[in-house]
């Protein structure tokens, strides 16, 4: 354990926001997951819908920081790729 203040307080943040960026992070692979499903059940209108929550979560972690820019829109596009795809 951390004897300086400094060390104790860096401890309680960077748990903090490991605790906070796993919530985030486990719910974009929900959406995600989401999203494979109704294009595994073959709704597209369904899977449009999930999309879009799914675009809003993902922009929301890199907004915050969870994710870099390109990974969060390389996640949109190729859920969108699979989207368009669908008959």
């Amino acid at each position: 354990m951390a004897n300086i203040k400094s060390a104790k307080k860096r401890i309680l943040v960077n748990k903090k926001n490991y605790e906070r960026n796993k919530a985030i992070k486990s719910g974009v692979k929900t959406a995600i997951k989401k999203v494979h499903a109704a294009i595994d059940a073959g709704d597209k209108a369904e899977a449009i819908v999930v999309l879009n929550q799914a675009i809003s979560t993902i922009s929301k972690a890199a907004s915050k920081g969870v994710y870099h820019k390109d990974n969060a829109a390389r996640k949109v596009s190729r859920l969108t790729l699979a989207v368009n795809k669908m008959a």
